[in-house]
């Protein structure tokens, strides 16, 4: 999709359109679809696959510009921490997978298992599967040694058995015109949260969410925190503070690209904005703009030019930062991970 026609779906899906009333039976159709599939899965008519080891599901209730990936880079690391061994499993969406699952390495090519993967690949130093067929991705993690698999995206995939499910909310945008997709944004309606084992907020605030889930549900709240900008050559790094009153050009190819922009707006950096489709690919020419100035990326799209990339080019990587004391929350999380792993022995 371009970029235009992922701007035109936001303003119906955020409120400032009322094309969605085009789109309704379209939206009732994939609604009606999606609690039948469900359903088939819950009263065991469908089969979920199990993989011996504990599956972690890392999704969303609405489409894209969550921070899923951040959240599921920050919880491989904080597994890993505290002693397990996890690996991720990813559809690799946007790459071009083989008949079989592939590992996606630092190295490797985002052509070939998606733009995502690399990154998670590159930030945790741990195994990446990627294929549609996540339980064969999974399988192939859980063969060698895996102990624990996050699963980065698929709430809604119910093939894949999973021990525990952690819903990511924009605290911001929430459920937007509160419509099921295509008519809004939404994969399921928000009572789903009370069926999930965590929930995890991008800023905002979480009381709002909280009410969703009638209080019985954990719900911590993160903002993303921006590192130093870093060569995409791998040749240096500047803190962000020093480009305060430069004026760059930013290149964001992600589902809300305002999110990086404002985020460097706020550092009192001028933009000439560059926003792009998420997952986009991206070629030497979208890196000339005709002058000297620095371009700053995000990190997701650092990955697919980091071999033509020129040397004023600079990506930001962010970090997840748990909010107001929620330490709490990630020691219950891996109590309740522990306690389902010994299910599983």
């Amino acid at each position: 999709m371009t970029a235009r026609g992922e701007a035109w779906l936001n303003r119906i899906w955020y409120g400032q359109s009322r094309w969605y009333l085009a789109l309704l039976p379209l939206a009732w159709i994939f609604g009606a679809l999606a609690a039948i599939r469900r359903r088939l899965y819950r009263s065991g008519l469908l089969a979920s696959a199990s993989v011996g080891v504990p599956v972690v599901v890392v999704g969303n209730l609405s489409a894209g510009g969550t921070g899923k990936t951040p959240v599921v880079i920050w919880l491989v690391r904080e597994l890993a921490a505290r002693g397990l061994q996890p690996g991720v499993v990813s559809r690799g969406y946007r790459g071009r997978p083989g008949a079989v699952p592939e590992l996606a390495t630092a190295d490797g090519d985002p052509g070939s298992c998606g733009d995502e993967p690399l990154l998670i690949a590159r930030r945790t130093g741990r195994p990446v599967a990627v294929h549609p067929d996540r339980v064969a991705a999974a399988r192939l993690l859980a063969s060698q040694g895996a102990d624990v698999i996050v699963a980065d995206d698929g709430l809604q995939h119910y093939r894949l058995r999973r021990d525990v499910e952690i819903a990511v909310v924009d605290g911001h945008r929430l459920w937007g015109n509160g419509r099921l997709l295509p008519a809004g944004p939404l994969r399921e309606k928000p009572a789903r949260l009370k069926d999930v084992d965590r929930v995890l907020v991008n800023d905002g605030d979480p009381g709002a969410v909280r009410l969703q889930v009638d209080g019985t549900v954990p719900v911590a709240r993160f903002t993303l925190v921006p590192g130093p900008a870093m060569r995409v050559d791998g040749n240096g790094q500047r803190p962000l503070e020093s480009l305060r009153g430069e004026t760059v050009h930013a290149i964001a190819g992600m589902a809300r690209p305002e999110r990086f922009f404002e985020s460097l707006e706020a550092l009192g950096i001028d933009l000439r904005r560059h926003p792009l489709p998420d997952h986009a690919s991206i070629l030497p020419a979208d890196l000339e703009f005709g002058d000297e100035l620095p371009v700053l990326m995000t990190e997701k799209d650092a990955v697919k030019c980091a071999g033509f990339a020129h040397r004023r080019c600079w990506y930001v990587p962010v970090d997840l930062r748990l909010k107001g004391g929620a330490d709490d929350w990630l020691d219950g999380l891996v109590s309740l991970l522990r306690s389902r792993t010994n299910q599983h022995d």
